[in-house]
């Protein structure tokens, strides 16, 4: 994440050992909002995201809090409301027609569904040669692409290129999605709950598969999930969204052991541990704010057990929260409160 003079909430804190690794995607002042009947909704306002290679960042957060719709912002489906995006340097908005087509390839998303993201009518080997047919190059070999990308995710092509997908099971579904990703040679690969609707086994293949595939490749990844166990064993930092604002951003492992946000504190406090009975969660009963109507200053301050009156007036800029991490709140969490 870092700082723009148009996204109030934003700081500009590196990744942690991400100063080696090349920026490959940088969104600045990321916002969207969709029109409806009953008025603009606020899905993302003023977001930053940057993507280094051969690193993960997680974006998690409840239900509506706006990850997918950065997701969908960054592949321009739709193009942001406001903010600029660049890969490797080059600014998305500024290319012509033909010229974003060219570039499309490079970013590539494995959809949550991994069966319903997939032709039915179409055999594997069919399934993952998609980015190859729509953007065909007379010097790629074809089948060779096909059978590389097949076996680097663990489905011989032999075995599996004739089968469609209802001989599928999920978690060989979804491993076609990200061979069919790979496919186009991706610098940037986005996962959008992409193991939410597998059973434990397979989302584990997944999860060291896109670890592994992330670190081989030189891939620079977006994961979003609402799952903190899935976060924690599959990406090197984090970012929390509520109601479309990051919240907390930093090096996984650091936020998850003492959240600095109360927000993430409470994500925490929900996860069931074996052994451990739920913990509280700290929330004030109020149901979560409308996107549509979003609070004054902090969004979070209606469920927050700590908010003030400068909270209602004042939107909290991101600041330090020690080495590489930062948080958007007026009276962070200790380590001890955490």
């Amino acid at each position: 994440m870092t700082p723009t003079a148009k996204s109030p909430e934003a700081a500009a804190v590196p990744a942690p050992g991400a100063g080696a690794s090349p920026v490959v995607l940088r969104a600045t002042g990321l916002s969207v909002v969709h029109r409806t009947r009953s008025g603009p909704l606020h899905a993302v306002s003023g977001v930053d995201v940057t993507l280094h290679e051969r690193r993960t960042l997680a974006l998690v957060g409840e239900s509506g809090s706006g990850k997918s719709s950065i997701a969908k912002a960054l592949l321009r489906l739709p193009p942001p409301t406001t903010g600029t995006v660049t890969l490797d340097g080059t600014d998305l908005a500024a290319l012509a027609p033909r010229a974003l087509r060219a570039v499309r390839p490079r970013l590539q998303m494995v959809f949550q569904d991994p069966v319903s993201s997939l032709n039915p009518r179409r055999t594997v080997r069919d399934l993952v040669a998609e980015p190859l047919d729509a953007h065909p190059d007379p010097a790629v070999d074809r089948a060779a692409v096909v059978t590389e990308q097949l076996e680097a995710v663990g489905l011989p092509v032999a075995l599996f290129g004739d089968r469609r997908p209802a001989q599928l099971s999920g978690g060989q579904a979804q491993r076609v999605a990200i061979a069919r990703a790979l496919a186009a040679r991706p610098r940037v690969l986005i996962a959008d709950e992409a193991v939410s609707a597998l059973d434990v086994s397979a989302q584990a293949t997944v999860l060291n598969l896109l670890r592994r595939l992330t670190e081989e490749r030189g891939l620079a990844s977006l994961f979003i999930s609402h799952n903190l166990g899935v976060v924690r064993a599959v990406s090197d930092d984090i970012a929390v969204l509520h109601l479309g604002r990051l919240c907390e951003q930093g090096p996984t492992e650091e936020v998850l052991a003492a959240p600095a946000h109360p927000y993430t504190a409470a994500l925490l406090a929900a996860v069931p541990e074996p052994g451990r009975p739920l913990g509280a969660t700290g929330l004030l009963p109020a149901d979560p704010p409308s996107p549509l109507d979003p609070p004054s200053g902090c969004r979070f301050r209606t469920r927050c057990p700590f908010a003030d009156e400068r909270c209602a007036a004042e939107v909290p800029a991101l600041r330090e929260a020690g080495a590489g991490r930062t948080v958007a709140c007026h009276r962070p969490l200790t380590p001890e409160g955490a």
